[in-house]
């Protein structure tokens, strides 16, 4: 099968478009002919070898994690899914086995596997998953919107729903929105929680695009202090919450920008790992924090009911062919989309 793969890490000239082995279907797996798979920051940082993602070669690596397409065949000991089922995948592999696993809480299996940085991934003709990790896709969802959802909403739902509990009277600031993550986090909490949303972004031309998702209020941190707008629009009381998924560039501000009380959501920290956190304001004002990665299985069949019914509808800038991943890369580099990349067969 084709495929686009690494042997050594580097920049995007080291991605190769070539042939490999089309993997083989296991009992209580099902093997998925790829129509659809995401970019991803961690695709960048497992292709660079950094953040502790470095990996010795051989074997070679197929990068993906996030995609959809068409069951091509079931394994043994498989229900619910038959040839030509249309499928979206969630890329985190649970051992199902372990105690939290055990107990519905597999968000916090530590024997977890992901695509395309563990195991091979999604950047390929065929990829064969766990039957659990496959989930049924209406035939008016596009391959594309689908593969857009996994990655972006899990940690979205498993912060605002599960963590941080917004309420639909209450606000929420939602960083860099023009990131998949961000446009997630805005649909969420307006569309399906019916919260009011403050969402910060570097452009008008993004600014206008956080409004038409649904944003109330956006901030252009380029041009205005967030903590000081912040206070400004909600009558120096703060926000409610706060979803976090740039981490290092913006922590300082956002979290002055909670109210007493208020919920901090962190899922990713693409502007940096480390940042200074005032411990007097922490309990003073009871203020909490919670790191999020991805989800529960059910928060994913959750999400996949509602973009099934056309309730969230992940947001994609651009599409690119499989063979041309490198110009996908550099493009997720630039930092100047809205929205998911997408690599289609």
């Amino acid at each position: 099968m084709q495929a686009v793969y690494i042997e050594a890490h580097g920049g995007p000239e080291v991605l190769t478009f070539g042939e490999r082995p089309e993997p083989q279907v296991q009992a209580g797996e099902v093997k998925i002919r790829v129509k659809a798979t995401a970019l991803n920051r961690l695709d960048l940082y497992t292709r660079d070898g950094g953040r502790g993602l470095e990996r010795e070669f051989p074997p070679p690596l197929i990068l993906g994690g996030d995609c959809a397409g068409e069951v091509a065949e079931c394994g043994d000991g498989v229900a619910g899914f038959k040839p030509g089922d249309r499928v979206v995948v969630n890329p985190r592999l649970s051992c199902m086995q372990c105690a939290p696993c055990l107990a519905g809480q597999d968000d916090l299996c530590r024997g977890s596997r992901f695509l395309g940085t563990a195991i091979d991934g999604s950047y390929a003709e065929f990829i064969s998953i766990p039957a659990a990790n496959a989930h049924l896709l209406a035939d008016s969802v596009p391959f594309e919107q689908a593969a857009a959802a996994p990655t972006t909403y899990l940690p979205v739902w498993n912060m605002l729903v599960r963590r941080l509990q917004l309420k639909s009277w209450q606000t929420v600031l939602v960083l860099s929105a023009s990131a998949g993550v961000g446009t997630a986090a805005i649909q969420v909490a307006k569309d399906v929680i019916g919260a009011k949303v403050i969402a910060t972004t570097s452009s008008p031309e993004k600014a206008t695009k956080a409004t038409e998702l649904g944003a109330d209020v956006v901030i252009n941190y380029k041009e205005e202090d967030i903590r000081e707008r912040v206070r400004e629009i909600t009558g120096g009381a703060g926000v409610d919450c706060v979803v976090d998924h740039v981490g290092a560039d913006f922590f300082v501000p956002a979290f002055a920008s909670l109210r007493t009380g208020g919920r901090y959501g962190i899922c990713g920290a693409t502007t940096g790992l480390r940042t200074e956190l005032h411990l007097g304001l922490l309990f003073s004002q009871q203020k909490e924090i919670y790191g999020v990665y991805m989800g529960t299985k059910e928060d994913m069949r959750e999400i996949v009911e509602l973009m099934n019914r056309g309730a969230i509808k992940p947001v994609v800038d651009r599409t690119f062919p499989l063979a041309e991943v490198a110009a996908a890369h550099k493009y997720m580099g630039e930092t100047s989309f809205f929205g998911k990349l997408i690599l289609t067969q």
